[in-house]
């Protein structure tokens, strides 16, 4: 009995032994790929905000993590840019490799074709993307992604552009499972409207309120896309053209920030909701160039002074290797 005892521990032993060595194979492999997958920034153009191919005359990518000076950094991703003064403002999720963690950078241009880093904006004690950055009221604010810190946080720029202070928590998930990611916020016919994704269930969640600050409450039709690993992640600025919204959803398929596609949002109150897909194509997703050739996720899109059309995008490609 004994002796067999002795081949069953053995046995045990040498499959949680070759479970462990497969689980840590996986984890240096996934490893591997993220650090041979690397996220820049390019420029985009197009008669309206879901119409878009690379600007012409602009040397895409226009950022790229070999211009962070003051931080490691792996990569750089999900670009928002603000115009003040005639001076392009540009925000944007930079990977620390020494803290293995999301900072918001910055970055400033008066021709939109060659870009000054300056520094990092705003770091915390946890992750930070998806800086979401716009003016209300004569004041900058900003909603970054910080889901690590179980909540969507306010920020608003004590100086413009490097100092940001956090003024409001809009969401906490402390209690109770809430959609923390890639919040993105728009202010239509005198009511605010959050849009936000639940990764567990790829649901994407609508909040509504009369103030900026809150309180926030969900909207009666939210969530707004169920189980949806295409169409329900937020994949950029949810814009106004005219009388027409517009947002932008991230597919995670057939892998994570392939494409993002256009959605036109035809009703808009704090009692309904109604969209529809622009088109049966993405309005960004992989190119040809090595920058992009493996994906795209995140549009900015922005009405120049002479109508068209420019969209910060940022592009998934892999890393040149010396």
């Amino acid at each position: 009995m004994t002796i067999v005892l002795a081949i069953i521990t053995v046995s045990l032993l040498a499959g949680l032994g070759l479970l462990v060595k497969n689980q840590l194979e996986r984890r240096r492999r996934k490893q591997q790929r993220q650090e041979n997958d690397i996220w820049s920034i390019g420029l985009y153009e197009g008669p309206d905000p879901v119409t878009l191919s690379p600007a012409t005359g602009i040397r895409n990518p226009i950022l790229t993590a070999s211009d962070i000076t003051d931080v490691p950094a792996r990569f750089v991703a999900d670009p928002f840019m603000i115009t003040c003064d005639d001076t392009h403002h540009l925000f944007f999720e930079l990977l620390n490799t020494k803290r293995n963690m999301g900072e918001i950078g910055h970055a400033i241009s008066d021709d939109l074709k060659t870009w000054r880093y300056t520094g990092v904006a705003l770091r915390e004690r946890f992750h930070l993307s998806y800086p979401y950055v716009f003016e209300h009221d004569g004041e900058m604010y900003m909603i970054p992604e910080c889901a690590k810190s179980k909540s969507i946080r306010l920020y608003r720029a004590a100086s413009f552009p490097q100092d940001w202070r956090p003024i409001a928590t809009l969401l906490r998930g402390d209690k109770r499972e809430v959609p923390l990611l890639d919040p993105s916020v728009v202010f239509h016919d005198g009511h605010w409207y959050l849009f936000s994704y639940m990764r567990k269930v790829n649901n994407l969640h609508l909040h509504v309120a009369e103030s900026l600050t809150g309180p926030w409450r969900e909207h009666p039709q939210s969530p707004v896309f169920r189980n949806s690993d295409h169409f329900a992640r937020p994949g950029g600025r949810v814009i106004e053209d005219g009388s027409v919204l517009y947002r932008y959803a991230q597919d995670g398929q057939p892998r994570y920030g392939s494409k993002a596609w256009g959605f036109r949002i035809t009703e808009l109150t704090p009692t309904t909701y109604r969209e529809e897909p622009v088109s049966e194509k993405p309005v960004i997703q992989e190119g040809a160039e090595s920058w992009n050739n493996k994906g795209m996720h995140t549009v900015d899109p922005h009405r120049m002074p002479d109508g068209r059309w420019i969209a910060l995008v940022d592009g998934l490609g892999e890393k040149i290797k010396p």
